[in-house]
């Protein structure tokens, strides 16, 4: 596994994702993804708390130069909630659960994003403020998350490790 690389593919993603769907500031963002889809094993089968970090780094910078809000999808042990930061549950009047994401359940995007948010909190859903925009990592089923009709973006390259974007 190619940490670096990963960081990078993520980050390249993001970019795509930025450049065409021209999100206001202040725009939810849901991001999905398998670890293990990344590491090129079955999704749910062999979650990696390194490739987590890695796309999280390749994608935070970006997120939070363009001042947007990351949701990150949980695995459906939780049901695919999402780990938000407080400030953002406020924002848009999510309910929070008490839960904490952990590898076995939540997976590990959603642990290392708990993890390194300020004040993380779980939502079970967006409340109605689905998000205008995301990137599912690994065919996680983020589609509940997001407004209707969305419209897919080509990425130049359609891989995180061996994950499909």
């Amino acid at each position: 596994m190619d940490i670096l690389k990963i960081q990078e593919q993520a980050s390249a993603c993001m970019e795509t994702l930025l450049d065409a769907a021209h999100l206001a500031p202040g725009s939810l963002v849901v991001i999905g993804c398998s670890t293990s889809e990344v590491i090129g094993k079955k999704i749910g089968s062999e979650s990696s708390p390194q490739a987590a970090e890695a796309i999280f780094k390749g994608i935070l910078p970006l997120i939070e130069k363009n001042k947007l809000h990351l949701a990150a999808q949980c695995c459906e042990h939780l049901n695919r909630a999402l780990v938000v930061e407080r400030e953002t549950a406020e924002k848009f009047g999510f309910d929070p659960v008490t839960v904490i994401p952990v590898r076995e359940a939540g997976g590990s995007w959603a642990t290392h994003v708990y993890s390194q948010f300020k004040h993380p909190v779980v939502v079970e859903n967006l409340n109605g403020h689905l998000a205008y925009a995301g990137i599912d990592i690994g065919e996680t089923c983020i589609g509940m998350h997001l407004r209707p009709v969305g419209v897919m973006v080509r990425m130049a390259d359609p891989y995180i490790g061996e994950a499909r974007v």
